[in-house]
């Protein structure tokens, strides 16, 4: 399944599963950075599970690899959308992967302390 899909079953992630699959987020952000693509759709919905329950990216229908520092055209989920795509202002396609990797940490992250901060 997906790391979308796979959240919601089993709910909030206890801390080890939060720098697991956190960890694992960051290093394909990394690995995509470092090979000069912009994804423009990164969510936990293209991040698929394998049979270890470690992440695989999917889907790069929006995938570009030119001109990644200056690109107009608006693709993505809005809900992890860069503001400048979503303005259809030009945007860095690193800048705006970076900014759907941090909302993707968020939702991974922020419930983890939200349990700590209100048990």
């Amino acid at each position: 399944g997906d790391l979308f899909t796979y959240h919601r079953s089993v709910g909030n992630f206890n801390p080890k599963q939060t720098a697991f699959y956190g960890a694992q987020v960051v290093s394909i952000f990394e690995y995509l950075q470092g090979k000069e693509i912009c994804y423009r759709d990164l969510k936990p919905e293209n991040i698929l599970l394998d049979a270890h329950m470690n992440l695989k990216i999917a889907d790069f229908g929006f995938a570009v690899s030119e001109n990644i520092e200056s690109l107009e055209d608006f693709r993505g989920t809005k809900t992890y959308m860069a503001p400048e795509i979503n303005e259809g202002k030009p945007y860095n396609g690193k800048q705006v992967d970076l900014f759907s990797l941090g909302v993707i940490l968020f939702i991974i992250v922020i419930q983890v302390l939200l349990m700590r901060i209100y048990k």
